[in-house]
């Protein structure tokens, strides 16, 4: 089994940091918000996006998969009582010159093994698209 740790710490009324190995990044923390960190939904919606990307370049090379870049955007919903988020949707956009099928399989690929996006779908409706970029 793999385990994970991350440490957070309060800097100030504007902010936090967390930390992993020698990685940090700068939560926003702060009432009012701010433009330059992540706040705790955005911090989700990073987290299935990284997660979907790594599963990308973890089956490429089992499925042969040739591409040049992938992006992904991603929209949630936050319902207010009780608190949460009751929605998440994903558009996965990738450049490739792969077929449909081929396509699909990539995206039923990234939906069955992503961790990180199993236990979010385990907690609220995460449905997504899968498209070749224009």
């Amino acid at each position: 089994m793999f385990e994970y740790s991350v440490k957070a710490q309060r800097t100030n009324a504007r902010g936090s940091v967390a930390t992993t190995k020698s990685a940090a990044l700068v939560l926003d923390t702060c009432l009012d918000g701010r433009a330059d960190a992540f706040n705790p939904a955005e911090l989700l919606l990073a987290a299935i996006a990284a997660c979907m990307i790594k599963g990308i370049e973890r089956v490429t090379p089992m499925l042969g998969f040739e591409l040049r870049g992938v992006e992904v955007a991603l929209h949630a919903v936050r319902r207010d009582s009780p608190p949460g988020i009751a929605s998440i949707d994903y558009e996965l956009v990738v450049d490739t010159d792969e077929t449909d099928p081929r396509l699909e399989l990539l995206h039923k690929n990234v939906r069955k093994y992503g961790t990180i996006s199993n236990t979010v779908a385990a907690a609220t409706k995460l449905e997504g698209t899968i498209r070749r970029k224009a």
